[in-house]
C-alpha cells in the first residue's frame, strides 16, 4: 500500500475522479477497466499472494485480505479454469471492473476519503457522484507523489512504479500534468516503467493494458 494506506486499485479510482464533480474522468472504453484490473492483480502480487512472469501466473495464497475488491479478484484467479497467465487474467478481471469499482468506492466512501451524492440529470436519470472530501490527504497524495516523482526525477518505491505505469495505461496523465510538463518527463517515465524487478515481472500485463510496449516514448494523450 501507499504511504496513505491505499492500494493500487484505490489509487487508480481516486486519480480517476474528477475534484469538483466527483464524476470518472480520463480516457474511455476499455482501458480504464484494464487498469484497474491490472492494479488489483499487481496488488495481489505486492501482498504475496499470486506471483507472476512473461509465461506464468501463480496461485501462493488464496487467503482473503478483507478487501471487497481484491478478494474478488482472488476469488476469480482461485477458482477452478482460471487464466496460468497475466494476459488471460486481465480480460478476465477486466469484466469485473465495474463491480471492483463500486466496491472501492463504497470503502472510501466508508473511510471517508469520498462522499456519495444522489442526484438527477434532466430530473429522470439516477447521477451518482463522488466528491472528494476536503482536507483528506489521501486525495491529493498521489497526485503530488507521482508529479514529483516525474518533475524531479526521483527514484520511485516499488509500488510508485507500478502506479505510473497504470495511471498511463488509464489515460490519466495528462489529468495530472501539463502539456509542456508532458513532454518533458517523457524520458524519465520510460526508466521509471522499467526500474523494479516486479515491474519487470509484470510488464506483459501492463504492456496488455496499455496496448504498447514499455519501452516506447510515445508522448501521452
Amino acid at each position: 500500500m501507499s504511504e496513505g494506506g491505499l492500494t493500487l486499485a484505490e489509487e487508480i479510482v481516486l486519480l480517476a475522479l474528477d475534484d469538483e464533480t466527483g464524476r470518472p474522468v480520463g480516457r474511455s472504453g476499455m482501458a480504464p477497466d484494464r487498469a484497474l484490473a491490472g492494479a488489483l492483480l499487481m496488488q495481489l502480487a505486492l501482498a504475496g499472494r499470486v506471483d507472476t512472469d512473461r509465461d506464468r501466473l501463480i496461485l501462493v495464497d488464496a487467503t482473503p485480505l478483507g478487501e471487497p475488491a481484491l478478494d474478488a479478484a482472488l476469488a476469480r484467479l482461485s477458482a477452478p479454469g482460471a487464466p496460468g497467465d497475466a494476459r488471460g487474467a486481465i480480460p478476465l478481471l477486466a469484466r469485473d471492473a465495474p463491480a471492483a469499482r463500486a466496491a472501492i468506492l463504497d470503502r472510501l466512501v466508508a473511510r471517508g476519503i469520498l462522499r456519495r451524492e444522489e442526484g438527477r440529470v434532466l430530473w429522470i436519470l439516477p447521477d451518482r457522484r463522488y466528491p472528494k472530501a476536503p482536507g483528506r490527504p489521501e486525495v491529493t497524495e498521489a497526485r503530488a507523489r507521482l508529479r514529483a516523482l516525474l518533475l524531479e526525477e526521483e527514484i520511485p518505491a516499488p509500488q510508485d512504479a507500478l502506479l505510473l505505469g497504470l495511471v498511463r495505461a488509464a489515460g490519466l496523465l495528462p489529468l495530472l500534468f501539463t502539456e509542456a510538463e508532458l513532454e518533458a518527463v517523457q524520458p524519465w517515465l520510460g526508466v521509471v516503467t522499467r526500474i523494479e524487478s516486479l515491474n519487470r515481472s509484470l510488464a506483459v500485463a501492463v504492456s496488455d493494458v496499455r496496448g504498447v510496449g514499455l519501452g516506447t516514448s510515445q508522448r501521452e494523450g
